[in-house]
Parts: C-alpha cells; structure tokens; sequence
C-alpha cells in the first residue's frame, strides 16, 4: 500500500496506474482485510485501555468485554467493505 501511494504521488500515469490496479476485486480484497485487522486491532486496543482504568477485569467482565469488541468490530468490517466495494 506504501508502494501504491507512492507511485500514485509520483506522476498523473502512476496514479492511473494505480487507479486501475486497486479497482480489481483482488486489491479490494486485500485493502478490505488490511482494513479489517486494523480496525479490530484498534477496538481491542481501546478494551484495553478500559481494562487499564480498573473496568471488566473480573473473568466475567472479561468475556463480556471480548464479546463486545468482536461484535463492534464486525459491525466496523462490514462498513469497511460497503465502503470500500
């Protein structure tokens, strides 16, 4: 992705090389599962810093807390690929 972006940035034939490469549903594929990892990473992330305040970390409030950050990010995955299809 770093590479495409500098490509892009390079030149107008870069960027519509570029253009036409992540229009494929291959590249949009990819894109759609970088794009989910990150944004699973980042509601876990943020489960975490709650815990750190003293939140659901009793073991009962720790499966709740991994039930809810599975379903927001599923929630945030499925927006991504509207987004991004």
């Amino acid at each position: 992705m770093l590479y495409a972006l500098s490509k892009s940035l390079g030149s107008e034939e870069g960027y519509a090389e570029v253009k036409a490469c992540l229009t494929s549903p291959l590249a949009k594929f990819v894109a759609w599962g970088l794009l989910s990892a990150l944004l699973y990473h980042l509601v876990a992330g943020i489960r975490h810093l709650i815990m750190d305040m003293g939140i659901g970390e009793t073991l009962e409030g720790g499966k709740l807390g991994s039930k809810i950050v599975i379903a927001i990010s599923v929630v945030l995955i499925v927006l991504a690929g509207v987004w991004i299809w």
